[in-house]
């Protein structure tokens, strides 16, 4: 599955840049994420539970950064391991520009899925995949936004 899409942040770019590095902001954002620890500068774990139609499942994986250009924008990848409901992984392309005040975030996401998940049906996976990607950049805006206490995580 292919996805793309963007959204203005009311904050600069480089405050955007620190805070998609943050695992703090990202815990927030990450739908389901119940852990995430850093392993290196590049690289975290992860687990978070998901719900794709009857599926539910705990993923466990590892998270990459790429082609770093701070701060500009990276290339984020992983890939998780959900037990007998199978594997999921994926990468997205993230583009930060700079507009007057504002930074437009761009992304370009590709996932794929194998196991029990693959069986549930394309269409059921590309909307849930879609949901939570929307969810994801809906709640770091969110962080981002000024009347949210200054630009700070948005609270549980």
């Amino acid at each position: 599955m292919e996805m793309h899409g963007e959204r203005r942040i009311p904050a600069p770019r480089q405050t955007v840049w620190e805070r998609l590095n943050d695992l703090e902001t990202l815990k927030l954002c990450i739908p389901g994420c119940e852990t995430i620890e850093k392993v290196s500068d590049t690289e975290f774990t992860a687990k978070v539970v998901a719900r794709v139609g009857p599926v539910k499942a705990t993923f466990s994986g590892k998270v990459t950064l790429s082609d770093l250009n701070p701060p500009q924008g990276y290339t984020i990848s992983g890939e998780g391991q959900g037990g007998v409901a199978g594997f999921a992984k994926g990468g997205a392309k993230v583009n930060l520009e700079e507009e007057g005040d504002e930074t437009v975030l761009r992304y370009d996401v590709q996932s794929q899925v194998g196991g029990k998940l693959a069986q549930i049906g394309s269409r059921l996976i590309d909307g849930t995949a879609r949901k939570m990607a929307d969810e994801f950049f809906g709640r770091f805006v969110a962080a981002m936004s000024p009347e949210d206490g200054a630009g700070g995580p948005p609270s549980a």
